[in-house]
């Protein structure tokens, strides 16, 4: 029995747009070769789990959707634990309705419980003004996360943090945000793996997400430097990782197995 478990960034971690990251399919492999629980942990919230699972096969990563783990997951939980049965105006693509219907919503255009704001590439400025509309009548304001930006194979595209924040403008109200660094998604996706908080590591490319959520949750956190983040951007934060190292598979054995049990 395992008393260690790993939450994995993807977008900067595992892979870069369409390419698979150097000694990110050995990493997962001393992971699996050991019994160590771990989950693909993402704020994007456009695919399903299942979509997710399959582009890392693809990549060459095995993965199955009970180890992916995401914002709109976390999202359609919290909302069907304040709401059992709610209903939902949504301003993002198939995985996260997918997510709410799921956890018992209903997706409507009208008189919404919550708009819930995601990411992609097919929203319209028409589903913004909705969304405002339905904000000003009392639906309650959640983004699934605040990134403001998505990194893509050809620079970067806005987020949902963006997206959410005209809303947050035209009608004063300040989202309620789910998905990394937020608690909410940092405990319940430790939850699924039956983990206590000093057994779990969260391995990111970011220091605003991954590592602040880490360590706000008190787990112990690994930052690579292949996303997003580069070693001098360190000094302008006052909490700093664990670990860092230029990509997963440079994570030192004695690092993944300090916590396991002897007998391993």
């Amino acid at each position: 029995m395992t008393n260690v478990g790993f939450l994995l960034d993807m977008d900067g971690v595992i892979y870069r747009g369409s390419k698979l990251i150097p000694g990110a399919s050995g990493f997962i492999g001393r992971l699996r070769s050991h019994g160590i629980p771990f989950r693909f942990l993402t704020n994007n919230s456009q695919r399903a789990r299942r979509d997710v699972a399959l582009k890392l096969r693809r990549l060459g990563i095995e993965a199955t959707e009970n180890e992916v783990f995401t914002c709109a997951m976390a999202t359609a939980r919290f909302l069907a634990s304040q709401k059992p049965g709610g209903t939902a105006y949504v301003i993002g693509e198939h995985g996260l309705a997918a997510a709410l219907h799921r956890n018992g919503f209903s997706v409507v255009d009208d008189d919404a419980d919550y708009v819930v704001v995601g990411e992609g590439r097919t929203l319209t400025f028409e589903m913004i003004e909705r969304g405002v509309r339905l904000v000003e009548k009392g639906a309650r304001l959640i983004a699934t996360n605040l990134d403001p930006n998505c990194p893509t194979e050809h620079g970067i595209r806005p987020g949902c943090g963006a997206i959410v924040a005209m809303i947050e403008r035209a009608t004063g109200v300040q989202a309620f945000s789910v998905g990394k660094p937020s608690p909410v998604m940092m405990r319940a996706a430790r939850t699924e793996m039956g983990l206590r908080t000093g057994e779990v590591v969260m391995v990111g490319d970011t220091m605003e997400t991954d590592i602040l959520g880490a360590v706000q949750m008190g787990y112990r956190s690994v930052l690579v430097l292949s996303g997003g983040t580069r070693r001098q951007d360190l000094k302008k934060f006052a909490y700093q990782p664990d670990l860092i190292v230029d990509h997963v598979g440079l994570i030192p054995d004695e690092f993944i197995f300090e916590n396991l049990p002897a007998c391993l």
